[in-house]
């Protein structure tokens, strides 16, 4: 009886430890698709800051004009330098906050344009399209908030503590 129950135990936890291993990969995947996505979007903006500044300007936050090429000039810098640290795996739950700080005001300033735009063109609110600064050029609005949305769910689950394979030195203590 012993024997019967041993093996039926070793079955058991097999199955979780498999699972757990494709979830911690699924993690570190993500964690890198993240880092390699903000990499992009911030290098294409802080190679092309003027266009970016123009952007900034359109969603009418900020009047001042110093506070406003301080946004434009160092926002994309420091999306590159978090999606450098997931890259890295150093400090991922810092920098999987901080995107999340920052993605979820960012989406609600894109919604709230979206419907200034939709309240002038009558249209509906999926059929909007333009340009929101995040260094894809025009999107759809519908299409941006989904993916703003799996962006933050993602960043969520490495602020977990998800994603520790293979990072260099995920937490700083």
């Amino acid at each position: 009886m012993n024997v019967a129950n041993s093996t039926s135990l070793s079955e058991v936890s097999v199955p979780p430890t498999r699972m757990r291993s494709a979830f911690e990969i699924a993690a570190v995947l993500a964690r890198w698709g993240i880092g390699l996505l903000f990499l992009y979007m911030g290098l294409n903006k802080a190679l092309h800051p003027v266009e970016f500044l123009k952007l900034v300007r359109q969603y009418d936050i900020v009047q001042s004009y110093v506070l406003l090429n301080l946004i434009a000039a160092t926002l994309p810098w420091f999306e590159v330098f978090c999606a450098l640290l997931l890259l890295a795996g150093v400090a991922v739950r810092g920098a999987a906050l901080t995107l999340v700080a920052m993605l979820i005001p960012f989406t609600a300033l894109v919604i709230k344009r979206a419907l200034a735009i939709q309240a002038a063109k009558n249209i509906s609110f999926c059929a909007i399209k333009f340009d929101c600064g995040c260094g894809a050029g025009e999107v759809f609005i519908c299409w941006k908030i989904l993916e703003n949305s799996f962006l933050v769910l993602l960043s969520i689950w490495l602020l977990y503590g998800f994603g520790r394979r293979w990072a260099a030195k995920y937490n700083l203590m």
